[in-house]
């Protein structure tokens, strides 16, 4: 059983996944509160949801794509379960999470999708260092820039861990904070590796969506 937040269909706004149609699982639960948190209501709503009732809802939308996020997804241990499963069906699974959750039992066969917090999240200190051990060569670290101090903290994580030369490595402005405009002139002008994301469906959508 896993507590559910939502089951939803949308398009993917995020990750080298980005503008796939893809089903998302909700968990319900975070052990983080971000200062930019848009799932707010993802912390305590939800229902509990056998295996079975879950598969059946993602096999619904007959899309091959399907994303494991939160909340915090790793906080329930039998969501490992279920990315096996999934993976033993041929979908293509990618977990967002934050990485202050052990990612070594996570199905090799998942694209892990590490969020690193930056200073301005609150959460800065919540990233598990073993984690960078872990990681796979499709693994994705994504970080959310609210400001120029995030931007820089950003950049000295990325060299210290030599992530530019070994993973994708997604900067998204932080929605309502920085414009995508000034992140990009900030890449350019520090000739930086890194990927500009912008949150896709929101744009899609409206500025209050339901956020991935």
């Amino acid at each position: 059983m896993l507590k559910i937040n939502e089951i939803f269909y949308s398009i993917q706004g995020e990750t080298t996944y980005v503008g796939n149609p893809t089903v998302f699982v909700r968990l319900t639960a975070c052990n983080l509160r971000c200062t930019y948190c848009d799932t707010k209501y993802s912390y305590y709503e939800g229902e509990l949801q056998d295996l079975d009732r879950i598969l059946a809802e993602i096999k619904s939308y007959q899309t091959p794509y399907v994303c494991i996020t939160g909340g915090e997804p790793l906080l329930q241990k039998e969501v490992h379960q279920l990315m096996a499963m999934l993976c033993d069906l041929d979908f293509k699974v990618s977990l967002e999470t934050s990485g202050s959750k052990s990612i070594e039992p996570v199905d090799p066969r998942v694209k892990i999708i590490l969020d690193v917090k930056t200073p301005d999240s609150g959460a800065a200190d919540s990233f598990l260092q073993e984690n960078l051990s872990f990681s796979a060569a499709s693994t994705e670290f994504k970080f959310v820039i609210c400001s120029e101090k995030d931007f820089d903290w950003s950049e000295n994580f990325c060299r210290q861990h030599n992530l530019f030369q070994k993973y994708v490595v997604l900067y998204s402005p932080s929605y309502g904070q920085v414009s995508e405009r000034w992140l990009a002139e900030k890449i350019l002008q520090q000739k930086s590796s890194a990927r500009l994301q912008l949150q896709l469906h929101k744009y899609i959508w409206s500025p209050d969506i339901r956020g991935v």
